[in-house]
């Protein structure tokens, strides 16, 4: 027997004790109990990760619609144990026919309503992952996300402040779900699960649900139509990998921009000792590699499919960039180079992480960008659309909804898949494994950031690497970001000294579940936000 040790969140954050609790091998830590529950039950059905990853996916995006769901899409990064393999299931959005060249969204929003919605690719994402991967059947793994839809749940305080902040966008037919009052039922999308369950993506795509949701979007005026949806295909992308000390770090290849800024960062630090800095002198340093990261990120960084993107990574470039850090002064991003390309990508997104007793490990994060997405529920299928349109530059040199200035490199073209921030992890040292992601826009690679350094630096307890307070340079805005209370004034005052500039954010950001795999004794760790409601559920739990 295996021992699993769940680490719940801060005493402050939950104002409970912390208990450790023993079980077998196997575990899912998700944002929510219902969806981490859906998960183990599909190894406690003598399933493996994928299954249970399949199941936890679907369940997220009944229980918490705010951030994904069928109507939206994801990265789910896969180890394989029995091949040793890794590969990332690319099931992001695409561009639908209608958008051209994203001129239509000079007059239209990009963030509310039908035509702010890419061609959904959750649906075959988690069809290939049972398929391809899985022991299950496809009716086995929906079930749970069908029962959810159909018996209702209740409207936890994480989502009413959502809905509340979002219920505005909402078409009749959302509003009539979502805002109706504190018990969310939805008998459309039930239906839809059930038809998903018996005929997969070819039903999704081709079949009764596509026609159905096709002709809600050309009525109320939605840009998808019959060829986008049978065009769409799932793809798996070998991953992004690199080493950093004594530590390999396995993370999202492009159309994800996280494995590569991740590198980027890592690359830039290669030389330097960063527990031998002072808080700092390590603050400054890391806010210097994201600022160069993020600038190249920006310009340069799209969907590999339809643009070139240029050698980011080179030793000889990454130490040049490095050398041209100054410890006594912040560098402005405007003597790094000009670029009107930053990339937009929505805060509400959602991430778990999964492992069974085989070592099949799953990283999984899962988007419809915006809270709620579009807004727009199709009445007939019960399906809440995503705007991920928004995450393309669909005003090159303008703001988006997240005050992210765009351009050319992601631009929107027929069947493209928008750029991403979700950066789902793998890092293995040399006795444990960390399986991190997190949900948080274009923040999403400093928080993944941050907590594998905490990881590979272990000067903290374990529950730190995903509650520490969180800070975010993106080179524009030239600003830090950062959590409430994230730093102590001294520290603030000698940074602003260098030339910093800070700015607070009003609540604090990310919803990050993650996994820690001691792989001598067997021993599991499931690190659980208490920014969030989510759960970390293990298999066979004993005394």
């Amino acid at each position: 027997m295996k021992t699993v040790r769940l680490l719940l969140p801060f005493a402050f954050l939950l104002s409970l004790a912390t208990p450790a609790v023993s079980a077998e091998a196997g575990m899912v830590v998700a944002a929510q109990k219902s969806a981490a529950e859906a998960g183990i039950n599909m190894l406690k059905r003598g399933g493996n990760a994928f299954d249970a990853a399949a199941a936890t996916a679907l369940a997220l995006g009944v229980a918490e619609p705010g951030s994904s769901g069928i109507g939206g899409g994801g990265f789910f990064l896969l180890y394989i144990a029995k091949e040793k393999r890794y590969v990332m299931l690319d099931a992001r959005e695409t561009s639908p026919k209608l958008a051209g060249n994203g001129e239509v969204y000079k007059t239209q929003s990009s963030v509310d309503g039908p035509q702010s919605a890419g061609v959904p690719g959750l649906a075959a994402g988690v069809d290939h992952l049972v398929s391809r991967y899985g022991r299950l059947n496809r009716k086995t793994v929906t079930q749970p996300a069908i029962d959810l839809a159909k018996d209702g749940f209740e409207v936890g305080p994480r989502l009413q402040s959502m809905l509340n902040w979002r219920g505005k966008a909402f078409n009749e037919t959302g509003r009539n779900i979502f805002m109706s009052g504190q018990q969310i039922k939805q008998e459309a999308l039930a239906d839809t699960l059930v038809r998903f369950a018996k005929g997969g993506a070819e039903e999704f795509y081709r079949g009764e649900t596509a026609g159905r949701l096709i002709a809600d979007m050309k009525r109320d005026g939605g840009l998808i139509r019959e060829a986008d949806m049978a065009a769409y295909r799932v793809i798996e992308r070998e991953p992004v990998t690199f080493d950093y000390q004594n530590y390999r770090v396995i993370s999202a290849p492009l159309p994800s921009s996280g494995g590569l800024t991740l590198a980027h960062v890592f690359g830039q630090l290669k030389d330097d000792d960063l527990k031998g800095l002072d808080r700092a002198d390590r603050v400054h340093l890391l806010v210097e590699t994201m600022k160069r990261a993020y600038r190249d990120r920006n310009a340069h960084m799209g969907d590999a499919d339809f643009v070139e993107i240029p050698d980011l990574l080179s030793a000889d470039r990454l130490k040049q960039l490095r050398a041209g850090i100054r410890m006594d002064r912040a560098t402005p991003s405007s003597e790094l180079g000009s670029t009107t390309d930053a990339i937009g990508a929505g805060t509400d997104t959602t991430h778990f992480s999964v492992i069974d007793a085989e070592g099949n490990m799953v990283s999984a994060t899962l988007s419809i960008n915006y809270a709620f997405g579009s807004g727009y529920v199709s009445p007939s299928t019960g399906i809440l659309m995503n705007d991920e349109m928004d995450d393309f530059a669909t005003r090159p040199g303008k703001p988006n909804a997240y005050g992210l200035v765009q351009g050319v490199a992601n631009a929107v073209a027929p069947g493209k898949r928008m750029l991403s921030s979700m950066t789902p992890t793998f890092v293995i040292g040399p006795d444990r494994t960390f399986i991190v992601g997190t949900p948080g826009g274009s923040r999403i690679i400093s928080m993944v950031l941050l907590a594998s350094l905490g990881f590979m630096l272990d000067e903290d307890a374990p529950a730190d690497w995903v509650n520490a307070p969180r800070y975010h340079h993106q080179f524009l805005p030239d600003v830090i970001q950062h959590e409430p209370n994230a730093f102590k004034p001294e520290l603030t005052a000698e940074l602003q000294s260098r030339g910093h500039v800070f700015k607070p954010m009003t609540r604090q950001y990310g919803n990050m579940y993650a996994i820690v795999l001691d792989r001598e004794s067997g021993k599991l760790t499931g690190l659980v936000d208490g920014r969030g409601e989510g759960k970390a559920e293990s298999l066979n739990p004993v005394d």
